[in-house]
């Protein structure tokens, strides 16, 4: 295995962190992601219920996979996800920006 960690996070479109995680740099990336989507808080909205969960999730090749998609769609969470040997990632590039940024 690689020796190091890995910082996974989660942001709102601005770049404000929602979710944080650290793991093994051995750890695949996809393993960290339902940890990540259980682990944000009741956010506060202006009106109605506290939101537990993102309307809406980009993420790169790294978390293509059959059973994260049927995941969030059991929730009801949109994915944009770029599929491994189909898709550029330059296209996510401008929503992945923000993530780097933060």
């Amino acid at each position: 295995g690689k020796y190091g960690s890995k910082i996974h996070l989660i942001t709102e479109r601005s770049g404000l962190p929602i979710s944080i995680g650290i793991s093994g740099a051995n750890l695949h990336d996809s393993q960290a992601l339902i940890p990540l989507l259980k682990g944000i808080p009741p956010i506060r909205s202006r009106r109605g219920r506290r939101r537990r969960k993102p309307g809406k999730l980009h993420a790169d090749k790294g978390y293509d996979y059959a059973h994260l998609r049927r995941w969030l769609r059991e929730r009801g969470i949109t994915h944009r996800i770029a599929r491994k040997g189909v898709e550029s990632s330059q296209r996510l590039g401008r929503h992945r920006w923000t993530v780097e940024r933060t």
